[in-house]
């Protein structure tokens, strides 16, 4: 992608909240997608994806809108892998320990990101509670 000006980011780590605000033309999102040299979305991501089409009404819509996004050659997917799930574990582990729970996808899109060395794009705040990943966390 092109960069803006700015820094370019190395590798975008998408998690589903922005996924959905790039759909919708987020102005902050749009720069950061542009100034990214790789942009990456975690398999879980794609799990939570699918999961809201289906309860939407432009399932195959956002399935080929997803896909087109997913075919550009600066976007790749992240598989959930033994390291992954052990990155997992881990996160799990200390969140337990420290009394601070977020939900278990989000472990995983965690824990995908910290494997992959990419910065998380979130708009969830509770990722900050994550040891080990330095995630970007945008307000509404």
């Amino acid at each position: 992608m092109k960069t803006s000006g700015a820094d370019p980011i190395r590798r975008l780590v998408l998690d589903t909240s922005a996924y959905s605000r790039f759909r919708a033309g987020n102005p902050v999102v749009l720069d950061l997608l542009a100034r990214a040299e790789a942009v990456l979305v975690p398999v879980t991501v794609l799990g939570e994806l699918e999961a809201g089409f289906e309860l939407g009404r432009r399932v195959r819509e956002n399935r080929t809108t997803l896909a087109s996004f997913l075919e550009e050659p600066f976007v790749a997917v992240l598989a959930t892998t033994p390291d992954v799930a052990r990155r997992y574990g881990q996160a799990f582990a200390r969140l337990r320990e420290a009394g601070t729970p977020i939900p278990t996808n989000d472990i995983w899109i965690a824990a995908a990101a910290i494997d992959s060395g990419g910065r998380l794009l979130t708009f969830d705040t509770h990722f900050i509670q994550v040891p080990g990943l330095d995630p970007l966390v945008l307000d509404e």
